[in-house]
């Protein structure tokens, strides 16, 4: 006889399954979750549609598993409102109503689960109900360091950023809501090592978890006998594009001209540096070998990653959804040594710069890229070893898989924090 399934009840204000970010990680979260549970899905109404859309075009095998429902303040509390204008506002107020939506209902489950926004400085509140409370994957960005974003931002950029920080460490120092999230919740599930510490947690609650996975690839052919260097991402100052450009400027000019010939730099994303960014590939004298893309549809940029020899992504975000997607291409991966892509990755798979110095992190990821570039030998030793890092941790069927471990020990006394632990890192 099928032992019964655990039952959830899943708070997903962000899940769609036509976009990406967090909305697309929410999304394939709830389905691997789903997977070896029942779950009843909480999200707002203007999901809907996209959600009944998706069922419609794809058959999920264990869709029976889960349940939508959809809920949303009344018009009152929302008309101000407009795209990510009061977002968070909104979000804080959303999460109240739950609770009262969620009562009304009359549901019946075993474990409350607080899936997304990921913020670690925002509350959940749905410890209330004095069941298993589990919070995340949740997260945050971390200060861009100075000399980087002075370079970049100006001193306004840099008082921002700074603001941004101060602002989150009054959440997490001085929100009683937040402490209460924090002291109720049963298990908490972090995105990188940082929010251990932000937080001040028990090591017996942590749980840490990358909340970013992708599918496994199709297989696609290489196309070229380049040296392509692929970058994606938002063309704002957290990405680091300008050490994109300058680190392949400087390998670039280091190589004799046969080789330059073979060199080329790909750039995929919008945003408001992307003026800026091509004004420095031409100071940089480079603008003949660098390829500056919009965004396109995911099936078109499966070839990028295929014909890409490595992904240089010195990102100063927490997380970066982009890093698995170059995993499991086999691309290996150069980023700077952070809470970010810097745990994404190890030494089988890619190479993390420590620095603290924006020059310095130039150079040093400047001879990693000629490092891939001379030798064969190591990027194709790293090329294996990103392939089985995805495998590894970067499928959405593990993050179900640790999820559905964390449930269990929830319910079942006789499995230890250690299994979990031994579950994310086999």
């Amino acid at each position: 006889m099928e032992p019964k399934k655990i039952t959830s009840i899943v708070t997903c204000y962000a899940v769609n399954p036509y976009k990406g970010s967090e909305d697309g990680t929410g999304w394939n979260i709830l389905l691997s979750i789903a997977k070896n549970n029942k779950v009843i899905a909480i999200t707002r109404e203007n999901n809907q549609p996209a959600i009944d859309k998706y069922f419609a075009e794809n058959k999920v095998a264990w869709a029976d598993n889960i349940t939508f429902e959809y809920f949303d303040l009344p018009y009152y509390l929302r008309f101000w409102k407009k795209k990510s204008r009061g977002a968070l506002l909104y979000f804080f107020l959303w999460q109240i109503g739950i609770v009262f939506f969620i009562k009304a209902k009359k549901f019946k489950f075993d474990i409350a689960h607080h899936l997304n926004f990921h913020s670690d400085w925002m509350p959940s509140f749905l410890w209330v109900y004095g069941k298993p409370f589990v919070w995340g994957p949740i997260g945050h960005h971390p200060k861009i360091p100075r000399d980087f974003i002075l370079h970049t931002s100006g001193w306004k950029g840099l008082f921002l950023d700074r603001l941004k920080w101060f602002s989150k460490c009054l959440f997490w120092k001085c929100s009683l809501s937040l402490y209460l999230t924090k002291k109720k919740a049963s298990k908490i599930i972090c995105i990188n090592s940082s929010v251990e510490k932000v937080l001040s947690l028990p090591k017996e609650k942590v749980v840490v978890l990358p909340a970013v996975a992708t599918n496994y690839p199709p297989d696609i052919p290489r196309i070229t006998d380049e040296f392509q260097v692929l970058s994606i991402g938002r063309f704002v100052p957290l990405k680091g594009f300008d050490l994109t450009l300058e680190s392949f400027a400087m390998s670039y000019f280091q190589q004799e001209k046969s080789v330059q010939s073979k060199m080329k730099l790909v750039l995929i994303g919008k945003g408001p540096m992307k003026i800026r960014l091509k004004i420095l590939a031409q100071d940089l004298s480079i603008a003949h070998a660098v390829t500056f893309i919009d965004w396109i549809d995911r099936k078109d940029l499966d070839q990028y990653f295929a014909n890409a020899s490595a992904f240089l992504f010195p990102s100063h975000e927490g997380a970066g959804m982009v890093v698995p997607e170059a995993l499991s291409f086999g691309v290996p991966t150069i980023c700077l040594d952070n809470i970010g892509p810097g745990e994404s990755i190890d030494t089988s798979c890619g190479i993390a710069i420590k620095t603290e110095s924006r020059r310095d992190a130039i150079e040093q990821l400047t001879n990693a890229l000629t490092l891939l570039l001379n030798d064969d030998n190591i990027k194709k030793s790293l090329s294996k070893g990103a392939t089985t890092r995805f495998d590894k941790v970067f499928t959405w069927d593990r993050k179900g898989e640790v999820i559905s471990k964390i449930y269990e020990t929830l319910l079942n006394d006789n499995i230890s924090q250690e299994e979990i632990i031994e579950k994310v890192s086999s």
